[in-house]
């Protein structure tokens, strides 16, 4: 069986356990020939909601086998034997999970198509369960002190529950894993399983047949004496006439779908969704950028050749050294005034401007340019009036921070380091009333962290004023002074009448 077959059943398999027929999802599951370690992982959860337990126990043993360092598999198949009764057993397993952690306070397998997070404090619990079923209850009572130390502010209810149950030797309930929540592939490589017919339908090109829309093959026909003039348009142009982007920020990759690039890279954009992620490629390979690390590049037309004309050379595409950054950029188009030109035109100084926004975007000009020239690029990029645009050095728009066209540039560009430059753009917003909007104000149902520079980390129950709404799964907010996006699921709005936030 080849690879796509076997990923194209374990994806089968993974949606009847979404549509609740698990009978089917089994039988796709056991009829892979060469199933990896996350899909035996996903047969045993199956086995253990129909509380076969031997099939289960046989099912995990496979998953450690093929991937002994699986903490949640030696975790599963410890519950396994536990309701099996076999303690001695299940306590091996947790030891094994915990040591599978290797200190650290849990293990998120969502990067590996489990959305799911092993804690260690979870572990050392059902570690004690099994000494207090062996009798061991000064081992059990030292495991959950042991669990104290790498608590969670979310587990410590279960954990102070169970110390308190041991201190009375009474038997406590184990933490268990939810089985219909199973290791999925990935959603990027299941998309490509679609066949597509890249050569498309044979059709005439040139015939002295009147109306000939002939496809397939025959014999040698006379074709027209005049055939076209023009030499057909190289591959290359129709490439650069997609989507070319010019990197402005080092991006590092932290799963196997994103795309590493560095600044003065040229990717082609293929696609941009909705969460600010745009599938991109470069240097012939395919994945994953942060679309505000992108600025678009245009492709002067003159690059191409001309109708009638011969074919020229294709433009290069060697990046921009760093960090001149000297080619890979527009080329300006404006010849009103020299001093203008000048500025336009020099890319032997360009400054990269970060501007923090409702959400964080850059655009490039010349060191040392007007703030004329700076608001004119920056309103460019939102597609609003230069006088509703207000720009700061600081996050607080104060007198002495408001960059205006009295104020001394050359004292803002002193602030640059290395080429680059933050700023910060807020926008006059008035309500038809003429008052300023109300702020809305959030609280967090649940904890979000995230590693992406443009998410903004909270904690179950900080409050967080709402800056924008991204699209229906995202918001813009700001919160303990850090501003970012983040899943709109993970909040609440506060009501009007609620007490307001301190």
């Amino acid at each position: 069986m080849s690879y796509l077959d076997t990923l194209r059943q374990w994806d089968q398999a993974v949606t009847c356990v979404d549509e609740q027929d698990l009978t089917k999802a089994l039988r796709i599951f056991l009829s892979i020939q060469e199933p990896n370690s996350k899909m035996y992982f996903d047969i045993g959860c199956l086995h253990l909601l129909n509380q076969d337990l031997d099939a289960a126990e046989k099912a995990f043993d496979c998953s450690i086998g093929k991937d002994e360092h699986l903490a949640v598999a030696f975790f599963q198949r410890g519950m396994t034997f536990y309701q099996k009764k076999r303690y001695e057993e299940s306590l091996a397993d947790f030891q094994h999970a915990f040591k599978a952690l290797r200190g650290n306070q849990l293990i998120d397998y969502k990067a590996l198509g489990l959305r799911y997070k092993l804690y260690a404090c979870e572990v050392l619990l059902n570690m004690a369960l099994s000494e207090a079923q062996l009798g061991n209850w000064d081992k059990a009572h030292e495991n959950l002190v042991t669990a104290l130390n790498y608590k969670t502010d979310t587990k410590l209810d279960i954990i102070d529950r169970a110390l308190d149950s041991a201190l009375k030797q009474k038997l406590f309930k184990p933490v268990e894993f939810p089985s219909k929540m199973l290791f999925k592939p990935n959603k990027h490589y299941v998309a490509e399983l679609e066949k597509k017919d890249y050569l498309g339908k044979a059709k005439v090109v040139a015939s002295v047949v009147p109306q000939d829309v002939f496809s397939g093959f025959a014999p040698l026909q006379p074709q027209v004496e005049d055939g076209p003039t023009c030499p057909k348009e190289p591959e290359v142009f129709r490439a650069l006439e997609g989507e070319p982007h010019t990197v402005l920020f080092e991006f590092v990759p932290e799963t196997s779908d994103e795309l590493a690039v560095v600044p003065g890279n040229i990717v082609f954009v293929l696609q941009k969704g909705a969460d600010n992620w745009a599938s991109v490629i470069f240097n012939e390979r395919r994945g994953l950028v942060p679309y505000n690390y992108l600025e678009r590049l245009e492709i002067s037309l003159a690059s191409k050749p001309n109708e009638g004309q011969g074919q020229s050379q294709p433009p290069s595409q060697k990046p921009p050294t760093r960090p001149e950054r000297k080619s890979g950029l527009p080329p300006s188009r404006n010849s009103s005034g020299d001093t203008q030109q000048k500025d336009e035109q020099s890319t032997d100084n360009l400054c990269i401007v970060k501007v923090c926004y409702k959400f964080n975007f850059a655009v490039s000009v010349p060191l040392g340019s007007s703030s004329e020239i700076l608001i004119e690029k920056i309103r460019k990029k939102l597609k609003l009036p230069s006088a509703a645009i207000t720009l700061s050095l600081t996050s607080e728009a104060t007198e002495e921070s408001v960059i205006t066209p009295s104020t001394d540039m050359e004292s803002v560009w002193r602030r640059a380091s290395g080429l680059r430059i933050t700023l910060w753009c807020s926008i006059k917003e008035e309500q038809t009333d003429g008052t300023p909007p109300s702020e809305v104000h959030l609280v967090a149902l649940h904890s979000y962290e995230s590693s992406n520079p443009e998410d903004l980390n909270f904690h179950e129950g900080d409050n967080i004023t709402l800056l924008s709404r991204v699209n229906q799964d995202w918001l813009e907010g700001q919160c303990s002074g850090n501003s970012g996006i983040f899943p709109a699921s993970f909040v609440e709005e506060v009501p009007v009448n609620g007490q307001s936030f301190e």
